[in-house]
């Protein structure tokens, strides 16, 4: 009996968390779906719309916005993979003197806040004539955790698959490509949900660097929104709910991968 009722006060506890955790999304949804000034759980029948979402597009050029979001987030995704992928290769089969240690300060540099970098990246991207460009904003989303990532799962692959290609004659970069990458697709996938995530919901960085509104990210859109003297929450919420549900879907169709992927990094190496 006492089982029982302990198991009853931990699904009701459960359900609490739930519906706790769940309400701002159905808030987010009701929201986008009525022209109001204040913030909703229930809508009425005439206040019922869809307007919200066709003015994001035709008023408030949230299409541009949601174009330059995904340029940003699409060459991110493949620098990142790029660059972490054949530095993590280098780290773990291209031993050196010195190479550990150069990893793990390598490794440190993710403890220094973004925000102490921004200013300095500020300068140096100005003084290269690419502030404001697409490939400025995804430049930061390259660091030593895409490394880390893929560098832990390359310990699990047998040398001897190395070794064999090249007594064939396999050059680095045949091995890299025909063994290595086919090994680490699952790992690839998780480091691209996670770039995709972080660039997508990035917002600081494109305040600081974009001058234009031409250019403007969706984060910079929705923020954006608010009028001087009252707020348009279902607008707010709407451009909130398409901002949202894109890295959802992307996480929903690639779930799998992505959970295999960071099982593994977690449990080789």
């Amino acid at each position: 009996m006492v089982a029982r009722i302990g198991k009853a006060i931990l699904w009701i506890f459960v359900g609490v968390l739930l519906i706790l955790a769940v309400a701002p999304f159905i808030l987010m949804l009701v929201s986008s779906l009525q022209e109001t000034t204040k913030l909703t759980f229930f809508i009425t029948p005439e206040s019922f719309t869809f307007s919200n979402y066709v003015k994001l597009f035709t008023v408030q050029g949230f299409g541009s916005a949601m174009i330059t979001s995904l340029s940003v987030v699409i060459i991110a995704c493949l620098l990142n993979i790029a660059v972490c992928s054949l530095a993590a290769y280098g780290f773990a089969f291209k031993r050196f003197p010195g190479s550990e240690a150069l990893f793990w300060v390598y490794l440190a540099t993710m403890m220094i806040p973004a925000q102490v970098t921004m200013i300095p990246m500020f300068i140096m991207f100005r003084e290269m004539g690419i502030l404001g460009s697409t490939f400025a904003l995804a430049i930061p989303v390259v660091n030593a955790f895409g490394v880390f990532l893929i560098r832990q799962f390359m310990y699990s692959i047998p040398s001897s698959l190395l070794d064999a290609a090249k007594i064939d004659g396999a050059s680095d970069f045949r091995v890299f490509r025909a063994i290595i990458l086919p090994l680490i697709r699952s790992v690839l996938v998780a480091l691209t949900v996670f770039t995709f995530l972080t660039t997508w919901n990035d917002f600081m960085w494109p305040l600081i660097s974009l001058t234009s509104d031409d250019t403007r990210t969706v984060t910079l859109a929705v923020s954006q929104m608010t009028g001087a003297f009252e707020v348009q929450y279902g607008m707010v919420m709407a451009g909130t709910t398409i901002a949202f549900l894109v890295p959802f879907l992307a996480y929903v169709f690639l779930q799998r991968q992505f959970v295999e992927g960071v099982t593994s990094s977690g449990i080789k190496g």
